[in-house]
């Protein structure tokens, strides 16, 4: 059987995972997680988590709790998922970001190294966020690469890129092997500092890479507390509630939400399908169907019965005005085909949510 390490594996992504690769069979599963308080906020083993998982607590960060997991797992496939994962919190804790994202990755590549263990596959969580804003296209066919909004441009309601003919421009689906990766917030260069550390490491010492940049997650599973997880998760308790969805800028924010089965399938596919060592491994997971916030918010509070969702026009520095992906490469490479349109997603997610509140009531 073979050993995979899963970090941050008690997570909802790292969970689904590992109960895909159990009933596929023929893994022995490690998790290592520090179960932190954001995320797990009942103490101990999370429900969540298999039973045949066998899970290592300790800090991605700490080169001592990364020797003991080694000496007692030697992975040959590790999936690096552990990271924290807020855009507008990275801005105020940018160092806890950068300890888990980068020190992190490089104390796992250190410990590699010191208890001389050569995976035979590294597969790394990245983000769409790599991409900030992306390429966009003018009304004449050209074009360009956004850059940032600015705080002054966010005040003034500026809310979208103007092509150089001044008219509203176009956003383009990012694609791994084509857009310029150009973060625009501390998390995002967390993000893509580690796409360059294991690059670099598995170059060196000849070991299979993958990089697959998630677009936004959510499912059953995701932490309903934590405003860092992702807007879905927090709208669908609002609407579960009963209470109306607070919807920033104008509602036209451009997101692609991926299902978290579809995640683990794309991450179960890359373990199957290892690359070359030689060769460049970077995939988009999404659905590959973009969609407004504001579409999301009003499918939810339709599904719950709930009010109509509100804009507001507040907004948060750094975020993107849109990310969304082309899946061909994905699709072409490891076979990867979401099974979980957005509607069928949301109808999921609100049951196991209502069930929970249930549950906890």
């Amino acid at each position: 059987m073979k050993k995979v390490l899963i970090t941050g594996g008690a997570g909802f992504i790292g969970s689904n995972l590992a109960k895909r690769l159990i009933e596929s069979g023929g893994y022995e599963i490690h998790a290592f997680d520090n179960l932190h308080p954001q995320v797990h906020r009942q103490p101990g083993r999370p429900d969540l988590l298999p039973d045949r998982v066998i899970l290592h607590t300790g800090d991605v960060s700490l080169s001592s709790n990364w020797d003991t997991v080694l000496k007692l797992v030697q992975p040959e496939i590790i999936v690096h998922l552990a990271a924290e994962t807020g855009t507008g919190q990275s801005l105020t804790e940018s160092s806890r970001h950068g300890m888990v994202n980068v020190v992190g990755t490089t104390s796992m590549l250190d410990a590699l190294n010191r208890n001389k263990i050569k995976p035979e596959h590294i597969i790394l969580a990245s983000s769409r966020a790599v991409y900030g804003d992306g390429l966009w296209q003018s009304t004449d066919g050209s074009t360009f690469y956004a850059g940032n909004r600015s705080h002054e441009m966010l005040e003034n309601k500026q809310w979208d890129y103007n092509g150089k003919d001044g008219q509203t421009a176009k956003a383009l689906p990012s694609r791994a092997d084509t857009t310029e990766p150009r973060p625009t917030n501390i998390y995002a260069a967390t993000k893509l500092a580690q796409e360059h550390i294991c690059r670099a490491w598995t170059t060196a010492f000849s070991v299979p890479f993958t990089v697959l940049r998630f677009q936004n997650v959510y499912g059953p599973g995701q932490s309903l507390e934590n405003s860092y997880t992702g807007i879905v998760a927090l709208f669908s308790r609002l609407s579960n509630e009963g209470k109306p969805i607070d919807v920033y800028e104008d509602g036209q924010i451009i997101r692609d939400f991926v299902y978290v089965d579809d995640v683990a399938q794309s991450l179960e596919k890359s373990i199957l399908s290892p690359p070359k060592v030689a060769e460049e491994r970077a995939l988009d997971i999404g659905c590959g169907v973009p969609c407004t916030v504001l579409e999301v918010a009003q499918k939810l509070s339709q599904l719950a019965s709930a009010p109509e969702p509100q804009i507001s026009g507040k907004f948060r520095d750094g975020d993107v005005r849109a990310a969304s992906c082309d899946i061909t490469l994905s699709t072409q490479t490891i076979g990867y085909t979401p099974e979980w349109p957005l509607e069928r997603g949301l109808k999921s997610l609100l049951d196991w949510v209502s069930e929970t509140n249930n549950q906890v009531g």
